[in-house]
């Protein structure tokens, strides 16, 4: 279950976008259900029957349409000398002659080539990203108008060139869809003639493919503090961040050192360059723990709501996809690490499968962040027990947050283990409850749900002042 197999809602079929384009298909993320279905394929051996149908298509153009209106003229001619029945005789005549001038109307093809380039190459889900064509028509005479197709990720956009002059570049610009996570293929760009009746089509790709960056949305978090008071001279340990405040330990000089830090008499007595150890004990680290099991977000109900004027259950919400509950829980987790690395205080972010960002100290800029995160994929993990042994393993202090669903919590039956280690601990649950939903937690670990983005800014900003 990754960004784009989990569902929910996609662009509508047909949906007109700007500037004369329209989208139309399913999400455009990249998911576990796609990468099964693209290993199925390649097992069957795609290339070779790939070569076949597009050289079918360039020499027999007609569209699955065009060849059940060819096959139904053909059984009309056959059985109307038979029977005596000229009408039947005339309409598959009719049907002949109608895919015979379809073929003729994809004549000749499309002689154009483009250049795309997409604008911005990384985007927040959801935000605005476009594609900046710019057209030239290699035939004699210029064409009035130019069909496009741009298949971006599952989805197809569909855009119209008209007026484009011989050998004059034309520039067109059209929105992309960015409503699913992770790294959208843009391509490939057809160029496609097709009679008024769908009969026969032709296509011809003009440009080469790109990608757009989706990455989480980030919301303003304000950052929690520890929990805990800490004294500007103390308890200090080797674990403790460097900084300028509360003296450690004296150490031997490295190169680098600042030299107002060299204790003299030290330095006399050892007959080596000795500096004081600086260390900040009150700086406030922050450990993002993101839940990516598929167990933990359960797939949404279906509505069993009738329209009774259509007489079928109503469209997904689109605009609900965005929130959807693995998302949302990127989305804290990505707002809670950038709020961290925007205050430039030490960070992790980690999942039961890996480290995200080990140590923010150590370099990484939140573009860094927001970059791995994109292309975050959900797990088949039981627990969430490799996360917290490698928690075990790392520095104590500061503040855990744990962004998981409403589903399976088998993995933080451990939790209890960690409270010790962390000066406060908050879990954030994603999506709508199920019912009876009552998963007990340690009192000193408080939980907040959320089901959107609004009410996750009100309900941290509710755990910040607590």
């Amino acid at each position: 279950m990754g960004p784009a197999a989990r569902g929910g809602a996609a662009p509508a079929s047909g949906a007109t976008g700007t500037n004369g384009e329209q989208v139309k298909g399913g999400s455009t993320g990249t998911g576990a259900g796609r990468r099964t279905a693209v290993a199925a394929r390649t097992a069957s051996g795609p290339n070779r029957w790939s070569r076949a149908r597009r050289t079918l298509r360039r020499w027999w153009p007609v569209t699955a349409l065009g060849n059940r209106v060819l096959g139904l003229s053909v059984l009309l001619l056959a059985a109307a000398w038979p029977t005596g029945y000229p009408e039947a005789a005339g309409l598959g005549a009719a049907g002949i002659a109608a895919v015979a001038g379809a073929v003729a109307w994809t004549l000749p093809p499309q002689r154009v080539t483009a250049e795309r380039t997409v604008l911005p190459a990384r985007v927040a889900r959801g935000d605005r990203a476009d594609a900046v064509l710019t057209l030239v028509d290699r035939k004699r005479r210029g064409a009035r108008r130019v069909d496009l197709e741009d298949h971006v990720g599952d989805s197809v956009v569909y855009v119209t060139a008209r007026a484009l002059p011989t050998g004059e570049p034309n520039v067109t610009r059209y929105a992309l869809p960015t409503r699913w996570r992770g790294r959208v293929t843009v391509g490939p760009l057809l160029a496609v003639r097709a009679d008024p009746l769908g009969l026969a089509r032709r296509a011809r790709r003009c440009a080469a493919d790109t990608s757009v960056l989706v990455r989480p949305r980030v919301h303003p978090l304000p950052l929690l503090s520890s929990g805990r008071a800490h004294h500007i001279e103390g308890p200090s340990s080797a674990n403790a961040d460097g900084g300028s405040q509360t003296f450690h330990t004296l150490r031997g000089y490295v190169l680098g050192d600042d030299l107002r830090r060299v204790h003299w008499r030290s330095s006399a007595r050892t007959g080596e360059l000795m500096v004081r150890q600086m260390v900040d004990v009150s700086m406030p680290h922050t450990t993002v723990l993101l839940d990516t099991r598929t167990t933990a977000y359960p797939e949404p109900a279906v509505s069993d709501e009738v329209d009774e004027e259509r007489g079928e259950a109503p469209p997904p919400d689109a605009d609900a996809a965005l929130d959807e509950p693995f998302e949302l829980a990127v989305e804290v987790a990505a707002s809670a690490a950038f709020s961290a690395l925007l205050h430039r205080f030490p960070l992790r972010v980690l999942t039961e499968t890996g480290t995200v960002v080990a140590d923010s100290r150590r370099g990484g800029t939140p573009d860094d962040l927001l970059d791995a995160l994109a292309v975050l994929e959900p797990s088949d993990e039981a627990t969430l027990a490799g996360a917290l042994d490698e928690l075990e393993r790392s520095r104590a202090g500061g503040t855990l947050v744990i962004a998981t669903g409403h589903g399976d919590l088998a993995g933080i039956a451990e939790l209890p283990r960690m409270i010790a280690r962390f000066e406060r601990v908050l879990v954030v649950r994603t999506g709508r409850p199920a019912d009876g939903d009552g998963t007990a937690l340690p009192q000193d670990v408080h939980r907040i749900s959320v089901d959107s983005p609004r009410a996750l800014v009100a309900a941290w900003q509710r755990e910040a002042i607590r």
